[in-house]
């Protein structure tokens, strides 16, 4: 999450926007050159009989780590390798509090994001090994009151929460991050907003990143445990496996144990991040923590889980449904795990387990090597999680040359220079406007005479127009090699837009990926009545009213919403579709990651007054933002219901610095005219502002909660 702004009804999670950091890093790196040619490799690793110094590994951990703080946007990173139970490498880099005054250590707390999946994923097969969960028995089986609209709920089982193709929807739901607050709202009320829900696919049709799958998965096991998910963990995990550096939200937290973490619009160290949904995303450790739990999954440990339940965790779980084709990627779901053939690790015959995570200021990656005892963790705070599975890519690849496991590396990839050939005329019926991630619309164009394929994200619209060459395997191919796009229709009848690319990241290696990255819309004819409706809304703002006054939406994004249609995908808002006058939904099959956190938008009028509700949250119409007093003094109260309370900044209060006088339970925050926070409570604890030009003001606190607004030149 970069700034605060107005957004075009960006319908993301902050999970989401660390993808599309991922997306905009395309646009500026190029290829690095390739390296030499490497050797066979031998089929079975040497054992850690004569350990190695590892001097070589600790060097090149300590440069690379350096270049994600200098180049990579991270501000501080932690690594730590670990060979056949043993850590054998551990360092840091970078700058933690502000002051300098805390020190970054190796008991240097990060946020794990979702990372955090894999203890849950844990959790649950602990509970298979004990007999008392099996995971294709119905999640109703063992929470009785999960209910939804859609009858198809009950074939749920815990086998798809853990490989994220239960056909949920999968959006983060109120109150789920806060700054410093713990509040367990986003948990237990959890199945009560699944209950006002339906499903997006077949339970098991296909699999599609889902935070609420495992979000419903730790609900699992509090009920069959009898415990909470954070006393689980502990008992079972973090104890037995000396992980004393590894906390949740539920446990007393130091602040000061944490690394420090920053945002470009305040100059100041941000509180701390609390995301209250623990098992998708909520726990916090080290390097060295992470390290020692990989263990599990390394044969160095046998009393943690049993062999059948890790292997398990460990099979080709996307295979089960709808998956595009085959080929180099960091994504092949496992139960828990992002991919478990993992490359570049791929094309030396070693199995791979990665699991990597991201929230707004934290990010972190462990890459897991089952059959040659080893692993890696690298934590975080800035930068992204790809960004770290690179670094912990290179610590292993580097381990693995020391032990004499590999000879050298291998060279990056490509599809080499593409030659054009003939393309049949037949490939023009998929021109059309494809949806993709983050509610992105791309307009795809082929010229059969030209064999040319351009590309076009109607959403962005300063990303450069990319264009591809119609080549003999039937895929187009980009001027450098490291893309290709192909058309693929499915069983469904549906037309997806496969890319298969090698992004080169400089200093760290290749990131491959091969994912359906969009699906073409479908015509959707809206009568003159239902269009008026939606064209009324145009470039109207709405205002998030429900979040508590803690929430990091305020600060992180998401607080001012406005709807666009574009005129080259009629009856869409974005890539939902509009299904009547007050109603739009994803209604994409998409696979992988570009389908994910499918919702709902439905608008409903009260008072006069429009509202519309998103992923559980209410907003409401600029009617009800009034003008500021310009007073000296005023005040203000939020109501019974709890909302929000926003203001404008009129002229007559512009320039002047305005004072509040709260309860500790309330906060405020002041945009400015671009929609940027300029200051939040929450985050700054100043209550004194610059009132800025045309600007927004918010106040949030619990019901009955007062503010006494004071204005001065």
């Amino acid at each position: 999450m970069k700034r605060r702004e107005v957004v075009k009804m960006k319908l993301v999670t902050r999970a989401s926007r660390i993808r599309a950091s991922i997306v905009a890093l395309t646009l500026v790196l190029t290829m690095v050159a390739p390296m030499p040619a490497m050797a066979a490799m031998p089929e079975k690793a040497i054992t850690n009989s004569n350990p190695l110094l590892f001097d070589s590994t600790k060097k090149i951990a300590a440069q690379k780590a350096k270049l994600l703080t200098e180049k990579y946007g991270n501000t501080s990173v932690q690594y730590a390798l670990i060979d056949h139970g043993e850590i054998v490498v551990s360092g840091h880099t970078g700058k933690n509090d502000i002051k300098g005054e805390i020190p970054l250590t190796s008991n240097t707390m990060y946020g794990i994001g979702s990372t955090s999946k894999m203890v849950l994923a844990a959790a649950v097969m602990k509970l298979v090994d004990q007999g008392k969960v099996n995971l294709d028995t119905p999640v109703v089986n063992y929470v009785p009151d999960f209910k939804m609209k859609d009858y198809r709920y009950t074939q749920i089982t815990p086998r798809m929460l853990l490989n994220h193709s239960s056909g949920l929807h999968g959006y983060i739901g109120p109150n789920a991050t806060l700054y410093d607050d713990n509040d367990t709202y986003a948990h237990d009320t959890l199945l009560e907003e699944l209950e006002a829900q339906d499903l997006k696919a077949e339970p098991g049709a296909f699999s599609v990143y889902n935070n609420v799958g495992f979000s419903l998965a730790e609900i699992l096991v509090e009920r069959v445990s009898g415990m909470s998910f954070t006393a689980f963990i502990h008992k079972y995990f973090t104890e037995p496996l000396e992980m004393n550096h590894t906390k949740t939200p539920q446990d007393h937290l130091d602040p000061a144990a944490l690394a420090g973490v920053y945002h470009p619009n305040y100059k100041g160290q941000l509180p701390t991040e609390n995301y209250n949904v623990i098992a998708s995303g909520g726990i916090y450790s080290t390097a060295e923590d992470i390290a020692k739990f990989s263990r599990i999954f390394t044969g160095d440990i046998d009393d943690i889980l049993s062999s059948q339940s890790i292997t398990a965790m460990e099979q080709p779980e996307y295979k089960k449904g709808m998956w595009s084709p085959d080929a180099d990627s960091s994504l092949s779901y496992g139960l828990g795990w992002d991919s478990v053939n993992l490359f570049p690790f791929n094309q030396y015959g070693i199995k791979a387990l990665v699991k990597g995570g991201d929230t707004a200021a934290y990010h972190s990656s462990l890459v897991v090597l089952p059959e040659y005892n080893m692993a890696a963790a690298v934590l975080s705070s800035g930068g992204v999680s790809a960004i770290d599975q690179l670094l912990a890519k290179e610590l292993l690849l580097s381990a693995l040359q020391e032990k004499g496991v590999i000879k050298e590396q291998k060279p990056e990839k490509s599809h080499g220079v593409p030659i054009k050939v003939d393309m049949p005329q037949e490939l023009s019926q998929h021109t059309g406007i494809y949806g993709g991630a983050s509610g992105s619309l791309l307009k795809v164009e082929i010229n059969p005479g030209g064999g040319e394929l351009t590309v076009s994200t109607i959403t962005a619209q300063n990303t450069p127009v990319r264009k591809y060459t119609y080549t003999a395997d039937g895929s187009f191919v980009n001027e450098k090699g490291t893309e290709k796009y192909k058309f693929v229709v499915k069983k469904n009848k549906r037309t997806y837009l496969w890319s298969r690319s090698y992004l080169s990241i400089p200093g760290l290696g290749q990131l491959a990926s091969s994912e359906y990255i969009a699906e073409k819309l479908e015509a959707n004819e809206l009568s003159e009545d239902v269009l008026a409706a939606w064209k009324h809304r145009e470039n109207k703002k709405y205002y998030l009213l429900s979040e508590k006054y803690s929430s990091m939406f305020y600060f992180n994004g998401g607080a001012v919403q406005q709807f666009q249609m574009s005129k080259d995908a009629p009856g869409y808002v974005l890539n939902n579709k509009i299904l009547d006058a007050n109603k739009a939904a994803n209604k994409l099959q998409l696979p992988t990651m570009a389908g994910r956190d499918s919702m709902e938008i439905n608008f409903f009028k009260k008072n006069g007054v429009e509202y519309f509700t998103l992923a559980g949250h209410l907003y409401g119409s600029e009617e009800l933002v009034k003008p500021l007093y310009s007073g000296a003094q005023s005040s203000t109260t939020i109501q019974a219901n709890g909302h929000a309370k926003w203001f404008s900044v009129p002229a007559a209060a512009e320039g002047k610095v305005m004072s509040v006088k709260m309860p500790a339970n309330a906060s405020f925050a002041v945009y400015d005219q671009a929609g940027i926070c300029i200051n939040y409570t929450e985050v700054s604890g100043k209550n004194e502002v610059l009132l800025p030009e045309n600007g927004r003001i918010l106040f949030a606190g619990e019901a009955g909660s007062k503010f006494v607004i004071t204005l001065k030149k």
